[in-house]
């Protein structure tokens, strides 16, 4: 996060994983970061543990939805007033839904 950022939220969460090669910042004792902070549990808990720690799996699930639901009924709204966007975009998620219902497989148990 850039500094006018963290300066303006203060309380930000990053859930930015760091690189694979990524070192911690020379002054970790006297200035610790969020950045070091995944460092750490990274180096303790590996990288999937730190995926659930912070939630990026949920993130990732929607930033999916999203691109998905751009790439079926696209990425702009047609309606002009608030009333019709929401109606528009429950419509659209109706649709998308119930396309993915019919490509999910149903499995049964088998005794």
């Amino acid at each position: 996060m850039s500094k006018r950022r963290a300066g303006r939220y203060p309380d930000a969460v990053v859930i930015v994983p760091p690189r694979s090669r990524a070192v911690p910042v020379a002054a970790v004792e006297t200035a610790p970061t969020q950045r070091n902070e995944h460092l750490r549990i990274i180096a303790e808990c590996e990288r999937m543990g730190w995926q659930k720690a912070f939630g990026y799996n949920r993130r990732a699930l929607a930033e999916a939805a999203i691109g998905r639901y751009k790439r079926v009924i696209g990425d702009a709204l047609r309606s002009r007033t608030d009333v019709r966007r929401a109606t528009e975009v429950g419509v659209a998620v109706r649709v998308l839904n119930r396309m993915l219902d019919l490509g999910r497989p149903k499995s049964i148990r088998i005794r």
